[in-house]
């Protein structure tokens, strides 16, 4: 018989939570060591309850728990810095890369690098950095991780390198192959510079900017199935607001 693993204090962020019983909560955590997985948090909507204030998003937690398969036993939670501070579309954004995590992250599977990717997203999006150049390169490391990254390097027909001046249609779960003419009748086709640049991340073009959206949010809704992401139609409906709406900042940047 093997013996209950007990793990302390393991980095870690909560990704979802929701009532369990009558005071306790189950929660959702991505940590380093053991990707996404689900938590047994007891007693943890007691009004007493010292775990009640901790378990929140986007505060970075010290996780310690006990038991082994489908659900463990927390029993204990610490901060691991200061919570941050996401506010508007920042707050949307982080809640749809939440979602992302939950909808196609496989549990127990360990994943350092998209725990370092994600924890990086969450502190530009606090720190006030770019929105849409942040989400994009979450979007691409997770594909990466995934092992569903885009091929943004060669065309699939001959193995050429992209032709900045040439036009190419994306070909899901393959790349981009030479057309002859840009189509407008719905294809993913792109230029060929637009597809450097949004493998290089440069997409201070409005143009460019909308490519990756579209081209990033197909390739996952690939592996997201039907179901949409209900975090995602909210954050487009607030940026498709601040594009209609003047802003008295000044700042009318799209994000």
């Amino acid at each position: 018989m093997s013996s209950r693993r007990q793990v302390m204090l393991e980095r870690g962020w909560l990704l979802h939570h929701f009532p369990y019983r009558d005071s306790s909560l189950i929660i959702e955590v991505f940590t380093r060591e053991r990707g996404r997985f689900g938590l047994v948090a007891r007693g943890a909507r007691r009004a007493r309850s010292q775990q009640r204030a901790m378990l929140q998003s986007f505060t970075p937690l010290q996780l310690s728990y006990t038991g082994t398969g489908e659900l463990a036993t927390l029993t204990g939670v610490e901060p691991d810095g200061p919570p941050l501070i996401l506010e508007g579309t920042a707050l949307m954004a982080g809640y749809y890369a939440n979602e992302l995590l939950l909808r196609l992250l496989a549990r127990s599977d360990e994943h350092a690098v998209l725990f370092d990717n994600y924890t990086g997203l969450l502190r530009a999006l606090a720190g006030g950095e770019d929105i849409a150049l942040s989400l994009r390169g979450f979007e691409r490391g997770l594909l990466d991780e995934l092992g569903y990254g885009l091929n943004l390097d060669h065309d699939i027909v001959d193995g050429a390198v992209l032709d900045p001046a040439a036009h190419y249609e994306y070909v899901l779960e393959q790349g981009p192959r030479r057309v002859s003419l840009p189509d407008t009748h719905g294809r993913l086709c792109f230029s060929g510079q637009t597809l450097i640049d949004i493998r290089e991340l440069q997409l201070r073009d409005p143009v460019t900017r909308a490519a990756a959206r579209r081209l990033f949010t197909v390739a996952l809704d690939l592996y997201l199935g039907h179901r949409p992401l209900k975090s995602r139609q909210v954050l487009e409906g607030v940026l498709r607001l601040a594009r209609e709406t003047p802003d008295a900042s000044g700042d009318g940047k799209e994000r």
